[in-house]
């Protein structure tokens, strides 16, 4: 079963320290975490400690400790820190062949009980993974094409997906 310190460690990794782009709508962030997030805080000062108890509380869901495959999870968590817990879920239902009325960006039971069965060998994981990262990839096209003044960030957001 998934662990959350796990996903966790390695999105303050790809998070990094502080940051104050003047072009990044969610301003000063720092482990990806931004003064909006946690109010009356010194974003600049808080420790990996704060950041790991925040995104234990605000964006590991319940059922993510349930997916057998960690992989999955420290992706599926990492996405939600990166565009959105609901997007992350829309792009893994996607990547699952949920037919579009099923998407909803959910992680329900059903959405648990479909990636476990699917992600029962390595090859399945590793073909869903693909599948997945091709989502996201596309969803982040998008934002871009939608908001062209993000597009100093879509390599970055790429390179994130990949690894």
């Amino acid at each position: 079963m998934a662990d959350s310190n796990v996903a966790i460690a390695l999105t303050l990794q790809h998070e990094g320290g502080y940051v104050n782009n003047p072009n990044d709508k969610g301003g000063p962030t720092k482990y990806g975490i931004t003064q909006a997030d946690m109010p009356g805080v010194d974003i600049a000062s808080i420790t990996p400690e704060q950041a790991t108890a925040y995104y234990a509380e605000h964006y590991w869901k319940p059922l993510y400790s349930q997916i057998s495959e960690q992989v999955v999870a420290n992706k599926l968590f990492d996405m939600g820190v990166l565009g959105g817990i609901g997007t992350a879920v829309k792009c893994l239902q996607r990547a699952m062949g949920f037919p579009q009325a099923a998407v909803d960006g959910q992680f329900g039971p059903g959405t648990l009980s479909y990636l476990n069965e699917h992600a029962s060998s390595v090859m399945d994981t590793q073909t869903m993974m693909t599948q997945y990262r091709h989502m996201l990839d596309t969803h982040f096209e998008a934002v871009v094409a939608t908001n062209p003044q993000d597009a100093e960030f879509l390599k970055g957001w790429e390179n994130r997906v990949a690894v």
